[in-house]
């Protein structure tokens, strides 16, 4: 038996906003400890990880563990009839064939509930390993989805060059090129929550597509900050911390050059 309240049901709505155009359908992965999804993209390009912690919803149960399979489409049009200031009840019995979605209305007044088909779906969980990275930078949440809207004007990819003192978006295209620097301390808001902070171990160059990272950006309305991890080693991570329920994070290579 699996029951999950989320205080808001805007709180699912966003993650499902923010992985809906990586990923179709995905194991939700159900167990005492919380709610997690791991899924590549269609095209095998990226990774997304998703973590609810039990300690996050309003009650939790979860007898055993389970996996539930779930097309992200149908949940989709399932949450539109849910207000955003609902409470969200999810259940499903053992080895149930449905996924239950209970929408209350915080005066009481009405409560919905509507029943989802589950999917068997084939998917292999990929170990991720704790990587060292060569520089970790945490900025606003809104100025980096700035940056990959305007720089996406100029071309399908952006380098992004970290050193001690600067983080330097590059973009190169048919009509022209661009730059954006942005400093440690500097926030959009002149709030300390959004300010760039820069932890470098070593300088680090590296260019990757538009198109994701600006997929990575529908995540946004869910944190104040977003924190990217580089190296030369490993893929770019892309996390954003969600309140204190959990995370979601995004894995992207690095494009190589036309001459490697």
């Amino acid at each position: 038996m699996l029951e999950a309240r989320l205080q808001h049901a805007s709180t699912l709505k966003k993650l499902l906003d923010a992985v809906k155009e990586l990923v179709t359908d995905a194991n939700f992965e159900c167990n005492e400890t919380g709610i997690a999804l791991q899924a590549m993209d269609t095209s095998h390009i990226s990774l997304v990880t998703l973590l609810l912690r039990s300690s996050g919803f309003e009650h939790y149960r979860c007898d055993r563990n389970s996996s539930l399979g779930i097309s992200l489409a149908s949940l989709g049009k399932i949450l539109k009839c849910a207000s955003n200031e609902d409470v969200l009840t999810l259940r499903a019995g053992e080895n149930a064939d449905v996924l239950t979605l209970v929408f209350e209305a915080p005066d009481s007044e009405r409560c919905s509930e509507f029943e989802m088909k589950l999917m068997d779906i084939d998917s292999e969980h990929l170990g991720i390993p704790d990587s060292n990275y060569d520089v970790v930078v945490k900025m606003s949440s809104v100025e980096f989805q700035r940056i990959c809207r305007d720089m996406s004007t100029l071309s399908e990819s952006i380098t992004i060059e970290c050193a001690k003192d600067s983080v330097r978006f590059m973009t190169e295209g048919d009509i022209g090129s661009g730059y954006i620097t942005l400093k440690p301390g500097m926030s959009i808001d002149d709030s300390e929550d959004t300010s760039t902070t820069i932890e470098l171990q070593q300088a680090c160059s590296l260019t990757f597509s538009l198109k994701y990272l600006s997929n990575f950006t529908k995540a946004t309305p869910l944190s104040k900050t977003v924190t990217l991890s580089m190296s030369n080693e490993y893929p770019l991570l892309v996390e954003y911390k969600v309140n204190e329920i959990g995370f979601i994070r995004y894995y992207l290579a690095p494009k190589m050059n036309e001459a490697e």
